[in-house]
C-alpha cells in the first residue's frame, strides 16, 4: 500500500493527489494509536477488576474475621451475666433464709417477754398484797392513817425537792454567769485588738499661723475694715493677740471655723487681702469643704462596706470637724461600726445592721449645732427621711437609752459605742470637770445611811465606799451598792462605767492579861 501510495505521488506529480495521500498516511496513524490506546486500556481495566476482587475478598474476609470476634465476646458476655444472675439468686436466697431464721428468734424472744410480763404481774400483785396488810399493821399500830402518812412524806420529799432545786438553780445561775462573763470578755477584747486607732483629740478653736507680725496689720486692714469683713462673711470671731506669728479663730460651728481657717491661710499666702478678696476666698473655701466632707463620708462607707443615701453620706462626711471631749466623731463612729461587726460576727447575728447602726448613732451631731434638738431625736429624723429601716432607727435611740433595744444589734451598738469612747485617751476632759465629777461621786455615795468614807480611785472610774458595820449587815451590803449605783447612773455623765465597791469590816479585839 505505501508503494502504491508512492508510485502515485512520483507518477501524478499533481499538487491536489499530493495532499490527499498525505491526508490518508495522517488518518492511517491515528488508527494505530488509537489501537494502541484500546489495548492500554484493556490492560488498565483487567489490572482495576483484578485489584477490586482482590479488596472485595479482603474486606469479606476482614468482616468474617470481626464478626466471628463479636460473637465470640457476646458468647462470653452472655455467660458471665448468666453466672452474675445466679450468684445473685443464691445471695437472695440466703437473705431469704437468715430473714426467716431471725423471724423465728424474734417470735421466740416475744414469748419469753410474755411471758416474763405474766410472772411481773403476779409479783406486782403480791407486793400490792403484802403492801396492803402492812399498811393495815401499820394503821393498826400508829396514831395516824395511811393518807395523813403519804400527805406528810409528800410535804418532806417537796421541802427536800425545793431546796435542792434551788441549789442547782444557783449553781447553774453562777455557772452560766461566769461562762457568759468570760465569753463577752474574749469577744469585746478581740474586737478591740483587731482595730489599730489612733487616739487624736481636737480643738476648740484654730490657730492661723502667720509669717510676720506684720500680716496682723494687714488683716485687720485699715481702720479694721479688713477683719470686719472677714468676721462678717464667715460667722467666725478673729482673735489677734499677743500671740506671736499667729491669730485665733473661734466658732461654735466646726465647719464655719474649718472655712474660715482655709479661707484665712489662703488670703496670709496670697498676700491680697481685702473685702472683696475675702469674699471670694471664702467661697472658694467652703465648695473646698463641701467637697472635703463629701470625700470623707464616701471613704467612710467604702472603709465598712456599707451603701446608703447620697444624703446620709454628706452628713457622714460633716461628723469629721464635730468633736466631743476631743474625740473626732467621725473617727470615733467608723471604730463603733468595725467593734460592733466583729461582735455580731462573732454572736452570729447581722453584721450589716450593727454596723449601719454604730456608724449612724451619731450622725445627728452633723446638725445638732445649728438645730434644736438632741442628737439622737435629730438622727433618727435624718435617718427615717431618707429611708433607713426601723431598726438602724432603734439602735440610734437606744444607744443612750431614750428607747429600750428592740434587737441584739441595738444593744451591740450601745456596747460599741461605750467601748470606743471609755477606752484609755480616747477623750479628754477639763481639770475643773474632771476634778468636779469626783466630787459627785464622792457626794453622792455619802448620802446613803451607814456611809463612814468614800474614796474615788482609779480617775473616776470605781468609789471605794466604807460603811459602818453596825448599821449595814452582810445581807444588805448588795442592795446598798446596787442604790448608789443606780443614783450615779441617773443623776451624773461619765464615760465609759463607775464601780462601786462597797467594803463592810467587823473587828472584834480583845486581851487576856
Amino acid at each position: 500500500m505505501d508503494i502504491i501510495i508512492g508510485i502515485v505521488i512520483v507518477m501524478g506529480g499533481v499538487g491536489g493527489i499530493g495532499a490527499l495521500v498525505a491526508t490518508i498516511v495522517s488518518q492511517k496513524r491515528q488508527l494505530n494509536r488509537i489501537t494502541i490506546a484500546g489495548m492500554k486500556a484493556d490492560t488498565i481495566v483487567k489490572e482495576a477488576n483484578r485489584q477490586s476482587d482482590k479488596l472485595i475478598r479482603d474486606a469479606k474476609s476482614q468482616a468474617d474475621k470481626e464478626a466471628k470476634s463479636i460473637m465470640r465476646r457476646a458468647e462470653e458476655d452472655i455467660a458471665f451475666r448468666k453466672r452474675q444472675l445466679k450468684e445473685m439468686e443464691q445471695d437472695v436466697e440466703r437473705s431469704r433464709q437468715q430473714v426467716k431464721e431471725s423471724k423465728n428468734a424474734v417470735d421466740a424472744l416475744q414469748d419469753q417477754y410474755d411471758q416474763k410480763m405474766e410472772h411481773v404481774k403476779e409479783l406486782r400483785k403480791k407486793q400490792d398484797e403484802v403492801l396492803k396488810a402492812l399498811f393495815e399493821k401499820l394503821e393498826s399500830v400508829a396514831t395516824i392513817t395511811q393518807e395523813e402518812a403519804e400527805k406528810s412524806l409528800l410535804a418532806h420529799v417537796e421541802i427536800v425537792a425545793k431546796k435542792r432545786a434551788g441549789q442547782l438553780i444557783k449553781s447553774v445561775e453562777e455557772q452560766a454567769r461566769k461562762i457568759a462573763k468570760q465569753r463577752s470578755v474574749e469577744i469585746v477584747l478581740e474586737s478591740i485588738q483587731k482595730l489599730g486607732v489612733e487616739t487624736v483629740s481636737s480643738n476648740t478653736t484654730s490657730v492661723v499661723s502667720l509669717p510676720d507680725d506684720e500680716m496682723k496689720g494687714r488683716i485687720i486692714g485699715k481702720e479694721g475694715r479688713n477683719i470686719r469683713a472677714f468676721e462678717t462673711a464667715s460667722g467666725v470671731d478673729v482673735i489677734i493677740d499677743d500671740t506671736p506669728n499667729g491669730v485665733i479663730l473661734s466658732c461654735f460651728d466646726p465647719i464655719r471655723r474649718e472655712t474660715a481657717r482655709i479661707a484665712l491661710d489662703k488670703l496670709v499666702t496670697d498676700g491680697r487681702i481685702n473685702p472683696a478678696r475675702i469674699e471670694e476666698t471664702l467661697r472658694k473655701a467652703d465648695e473646698e469643704i463641701q467637697q472635703l466632707m463629701k470625700q470623707k463620708g464616701e471613704k467612710a462607707i467604702d472603709v465598712l462596706g456599707l451603701q446608703v443615701h447620697p444624703k446620709i453620706t454628706e452628713m457622714v462626711g460633716r461628723l469629721n470637724y464635730r468633736t466631743s471631749y476631743g474625740q473626732n466623731i467621725l473617727d470615733h463612729s467608723i471604730e463603733c461600726a468595725k467593734i460592733a461587726g466583729i461582735i455580731a460576727e462573732r454572736l452570729g447575728v447581722n453584721v450589716d445592721l450593727a454596723k449601719r447602726g454604730a456608724l449612724l448613732h451619731d450622725v445627728g451631731k452633723a446638725i445638732d449645732f445649728v438645730q434644736e434638738g438632741s442628737h439622737d431625736d435629730l438622727g433618727a429624723e435624718i435617718c427615717r427621711k431618707y429611708g433607713e429601716s426601723a431598726e438602724v432607727i432603734n439602735c440610734i435611740m437606744a444607744h443612750h437609752e431614750d428607747e429600750e433595744p428592740d434587737t441584739v444589734e441595738a444593744v451591740i451598738v450601745k456596747v460599741a459605742d461605750a467601748l470606743s469612747s471609755s477606752r484609755p485617751g480616747a477623750r479628754k476632759e477639763s481639770v475643773e470637770l474632771y476634778l468636779k465629777r469626783l466630787e459627785n461621786l464622792e457626794k453622792i455615795a455619802m448620802e446613803f445611811d451607814g456611809v463612814e468614807n468614800v474614796f474615788a480611785i482609779q480617775a473616776g472610774r470605781e468609789i471605794r465606799v466604807m460603811v459602818r458595820p453596825e448599821d449595814v449587815s452582810d445581807d444588805s451590803v448588795h442592795k446598798l451598792s446596787q442604790d448608789i449605783a443606780e443614783r450615779i447612773e441617773k443623776e451624773l455623765n461619765y464615760p465609759g462605767e463607775v464601780k462601786v465597791n462597797l467594803v463592810r469590816e467587823t473587828r472584834a479585839v480583845a486581851i487576856a492579861r
